[in-house]
């Protein structure tokens, strides 16, 4: 799990498919019956959006294709951590919907309902809110902001 001097490095995938995004309902304790995207910790050294593919892969069953990034957040959550949120956009490419043990139910919602309902019920709803106003007026960039150092021998 990647936390770098008490900061959590996460990424998060809004799955987009006919206009609506996928949340789903959390099921671990400190956050039980929270809405949320599918999203988690990036793994020591591992490629950034490769970590958002693999937390979409292991929450929802969908192998996704990235298609851009709504940018880097960075906030202090409930729990108390500082995290830094890498936020992608993907669809599905593969795969059936499985949740992940411990996930409680899913449901396809668009960004404009999501923000009518001020987020709440929402984990982070003030990020939720920024995401959803970015998915809305299209403030999105291209995944080539992401460059892995590649290192000559």
């Amino acid at each position: 799990m990647a936390a770098h001097n008490g900061t959590v490095l996460v990424a998060s995938v809004s799955i987009i498919q006919d206009g609506k995004m996928l949340v789903i309902r959390e099921g671990k304790p400190a956050v039980r019956y929270q809405w949320n995207l599918p999203s988690g910790r990036i793994e020591p050294g591992e490629d950034i959006p490769d970590a958002a593919r693999r937390e979409a892969k292991e929450e929802t069953g969908y192998e996704v294709e990235l298609t851009g990034t709504t940018g880097i957040y960075h906030f202090q959550a409930a729990s108390g951590a500082y995290v830094i949120l890498f936020h992608f956009t993907g669809e599905i490419i593969g795969g059936s919907l499985q949740l992940e043990e411990g996930m409680l139910d899913c449901k396809w919602i668009t960004a404009a309902d999501l923000l009518a309902s001020d987020c709440r019920g929402y984990r982070e709803p003030a990020l939720m809110k920024q995401l959803c106003e970015s998915l809305l007026h299209g403030k999105m960039h291209s995944l080539d902001l992401y460059y892995p150092v590649i290192r000559q021998a």
